[in-house]
């Protein structure tokens, strides 16, 4: 199977302290593959920096065949790889329709002359994310709060609008940090749903979760990293039955 991802050697430091210790792993073409790990064990860092929120010192980031390492995250979203935040963000004041306008891709009227004068491609453009935004709100069972500011949201809720705002840059492959962190059960089965019609819709996805429960229901392969390195990869019961991956998580050193 092809990579939609491929990272290798990924090392990355902070004033000296190494938080990324040359990590090495693919992840493959429409899968939905789980990374795990314990706590400081990188994982979020990482997708900083395959994300462009950060530059890593060494290594090597692939999207397909290109290398995007030290790419700014435009250029990333642009070439079709979006994340998510594990704490869902927003501005107060706009509404949940206007957050998911915020995020069309392609956008003329953001240039500074369509923005003043208007264009029929501008108008046809906002008509066009328009009507994706109603769909992704739709899908996400978000329409009944599109009116609404993102402070009235729940939680779960909040987090169902960071994920419908990735879905309107248009990715090819998604990376999610904890979008059930926080949530209540039944919003979490729900998102779990979602994220499993997307990813059998031809979306590759890449999940960063603690729930192992999750992980063994919906993720294959599935990646564990440990002190800032790839530990080890394959199912949910080969990683699980690995003795370095239970030291791991025991705190004691493999």
């Amino acid at each position: 199977m092809n990579a939609a991802l491929t990272i290798a050697g990924l090392k990355l430091s902070f004033y000296g302290v190494h938080v990324l210790r040359g990590v090495d792993f693919a992840v493959p073409e429409g899968s939905f593959t789980g990374l795990i790990g314990p706590n400081g064990a990188g994982k979020s860092t990482l997708f900083n920096a395959v994300s462009g929120l950060y530059r890593p010192d060494a290594g090597s980031v692939r999207l397909r065949d290109v290398e995007t390492a030290g790419l700014p995250p435009e250029k990333l979203v642009a070439a079709g790889l979006v994340r998510s935040f594990q704490l869902a963000r927003g501005f107060p004041k706009l509404s949940v329709f206007q957050h998911l306008m915020l995020y069309g891709a392609a956008q003329p009227g953001e240039h500074l002359l369509a923005g003043l004068f208007g264009s029929q491609r501008a108008r046809q453009r906002e008509a066009a994310l328009a009507e994706r935004a109603f769909g992704i709100a739709r899908r996400l069972k978000l329409d009944h709060v599109l009116d609404n500011p993102v402070t009235a949201l729940s939680g779960g809720q909040k987090k169902l609008v960071e994920i419908g705002r990735a879905l309107m840059a248009e990715p090819t492959i998604l990376l999610l940090d904890e979008p059930m962190a926080g949530v209540n059960p039944s919003l979490t089965e729900q998102i779990a749903e979602h994220l499993v019609a997307l990813n059998r819709g031809g979306l590759t996805i890449c999940l960063i979760e603690h729930d192992m429960g999750l992980i063994r229901r919906l993720c294959a392969p599935v990646i564990v990293m440990a002190e800032g390195r790839t530990l080890t990869q394959g199912s949910f019961e080969e990683v699980a039955s690995d003795t370095r991956v239970q030291e791991a998580y025991l705190g004691r050193r493999h």
